[in-house]
């Protein structure tokens, strides 16, 4: 008996994930490594119907097309936009091509899903977003669906399940102060503020609102120590490019009325609660206080499964699967949508300013 129902809620499962099919096909802009290591894993996993991949030589495109016979390899991004087939592109390319690629596809009408940075000034993404906003979908589509492309940028933390959990938490609490740690080694093969900062500077407005920078010091090349007050608490960061790469660490501590929450590597986040206190006495330093940590999202490294692997972890597969259940609906649920990166892109260029100050 009991069998039977374990093994009927495994084919439920299985069956379950096998009716989730696309109608519309895909295409790829790019084939570097975060998106072979990161990218390209979702979209198979998912079963998305990659019908291109675009890069920009001929020799590549012909070893893609041995690797992958299922796909069309091409140099023409054109070719691809002028399919009506293919209702949503992926760009994961230079960032510096950012801009020009993510142009073309809204002006084409098409759904987007653009890795970071979508482009390199606040004028850019200013220009993206009023593209999306011209280019709509053509008449002949269903009235019920969105009247606009959805135009997804890959900031993936903001799909971490530790992510989306501590932001419903602390929108329940009041909130103290914050202090975020992003450390790894040096980045000389592109801008460190664009390329990497712009993941814990889009997570702390996301979390806590638009911040007004109260101090910027860069301390070194690629290194900054900031103090960013939000609508309800004030916030310390340290961005940095001084450490190394084999230990790379980033760690967000939030204190609120209740007590401390602390994230480590969007792996592990807990919640310790504060000792309470009589007309402002510590009540710990009377009577023994037994700490308390619980733990609210941990992932198993033991069980080779989907929630526990790290590009679900990281917020890979939400953002993708995200991104194309909007496109096959008509209807955006995304949570990184190009309209949303305001507050991100602000601070980067005032952060990017703050070296020629002296705070």
């Amino acid at each position: 008996m009991i069998q039977e129902l374990i093994n009927r809620y495994k084919r439920m499962r299985t069956e379950r994930f096998l009716r989730q099919t696309y109608q519309s096909q895909y295409a790829f802009v790019g084939m570097g490594q975060h998106s072979l290591t990161n990218l390209y894993p979702v979209l198979h996993h998912l079963g998305v119907p990659l019908k291109y991949i675009c890069v920009t030589s001929e020799r590549k495109a012909r070893l893609i097309e041995q690797k992958f016979p299922y796909v069309k390899a091409t140099t023409s991004l054109d070719e691809i936009l002028k399919d009506e087939a293919v209702k949503g592109v992926f760009v994961s390319a230079s960032p510096s091509a950012h801009f020009s690629l993510a142009s073309q596809v809204l002006r084409s009408g098409k759904s987007l899903f653009i890795e970071k940075p979508p482009c390199q000034t606040l004028e850019e993404l200013d220009t993206l977003i009023d593209l999306r906003r011209l280019h709509g979908i053509p008449e002949h589509r269903s009235p019920t669906r969105s009247l606009s492309p959805v135009a997804v940028v890959g900031l993936q933390k903001r799909y971490a399940p530790a992510i989306r959990l501590l932001k419903e938490r602390l929108g329940k609490e009041h909130l103290v102060s914050y202090a975020l740690h992003y450390l790894t080694g040096a980045y000389p093969e592109g801008n460190a503020l664009l390329d990497l900062y712009i993941h814990p500077l889009d997570l702390v407005c996301h979390l806590f609102g638009q911040p007004e920078i109260l101090a910027c010091r860069q301390v070194a090349r690629d290194s900054y120590l900031l103090m960013l007050r939000h609508p309800h608490l004030v916030g310390t960061l340290e961005l940095s490019t001084a450490y190394t790469w084999s230990a790379a660490r980033e760690s967000l501590k939030v204190c609120t009325s209740k007590g401390i929450y602390r994230l480590s590597q969007m792996e592990e986040l807990t919640f310790e609660s504060v000792p309470s206190t009589i007309l402002g006495i510590p009540i710990e330093k009377i009577h023994k206080h037994n700490r308390h940590i619980e733990y609210l999202y941990s992932r198993n490294s033991f069980n080779p499964i989907l929630p526990d692997n790290q590009i679900y972890s990281q917020g890979y597969y939400g953002e993708i699967q995200s991104f194309t259940t909007s496109v096959e609906s008509g209807h955006s649920t995304v949570l990184t949508d190009i309209t949303t990166l305001k507050p991100t892109y602000e601070l980067l260029m005032n952060i990017g300013r703050c070296h020629s100050c002296p705070d």
